[in-house]
């Protein structure tokens, strides 16, 4: 899919904070000089196109009482589709890459609360038969990715 130059400046502009309005899409739009229905319909493209992959906020999961937690598998080959399957069925996964190296499957775990975090790894544990190393965080660096489209 190209991207042309309204796409891109809605890329650009999605990655800062939103709005705090009743109506968000419509304050950007305003700021791009574009409909909120145009905003809205280039967004859903760009998702159904794989453009972007998620939209959401990033939340601070320990200042609200929950944890994180990067987490690790070694997934036979034959057997990580039907293992990527099982393990993002769980709602306390973040999100999932394939690596290559003998730890394959990295995902993150988001719980209400610390506890949560063995209680979700036991589970994905018991679902795969695949045992689930856990990486929790020492120290929280701010870095403010952003991907200029």
């Amino acid at each position: 899919m190209m991207l042309d130059d309204t796409d891109r400046a809605i890329l650009n502009r999605m990655q800062d904070d939103l709005p705090l309005t009743s109506h968000p899409y419509a304050a950007i739009a305003d700021e791009l000089g574009i409909e909120e229905s145009d905003l809205l319909s280039r967004l859903s493209r760009m998702k159904e196109d794989r453009v972007i992959t998620r939209f959401g906020p990033f939340f601070d999961a320990a200042a609200m009482g929950g944890a994180f937690c990067l987490c690790a598998m070694a997934v036979p080959p034959q057997e990580f589709e039907t293992v990527l399957t099982k393990v993002n069925a769980h709602p306390e996964v973040a999100h999932n890459y394939e690596r290559t190296h003998r730890l394959n499957m990295w995902f993150v775990l988001a719980t209400e609360t610390p506890e949560g975090i063995a209680i979700a790894a036991e589970a994905i544990e018991r679902d795969t038969g695949i045992t689930v190393l856990q990486f929790p965080k020492l120290q929280e660096f701010f870095i403010g990715f952003r991907v200029a489209a």
